[in-house]
């Protein structure tokens, strides 16, 4: 019922996966960091916020990312 959604194959290695997670999130930490200095006016508090928001996001980006890898919907099969 299920083998023409999902696939057991690695679309994208997890390295490939990991890094582009990190690399990312390092820039959303910045912008996030940005912004809540600008609100808050404090860098230590922007600095708190910017990263444990961050480190929760990085972790289900990262679920989210490897999911979609076994999910074949809306790709098309090499000949």
């Amino acid at each position: 019922m299920f083998e023409d959604v999902l696939s057991r194959s690695t679309i994208q290695e997890r390295k490939r996966a990991i890094v582009k997670t990190l690399c990312y999130r390092f820039f959303m930490i910045v912008i996030t960091v940005v912004v809540a200095w600008a609100v808050v006016g404090n860098v230590g508090a922007a600095l708190s916020i910017g990263l444990v928001s961050n480190l929760l996001k990085t972790v289900t980006y990262y679920v989210y990312e490897r999911t979609w890898d076994h999910i074949t919907w809306g790709l098309t099969q090499p000949n």
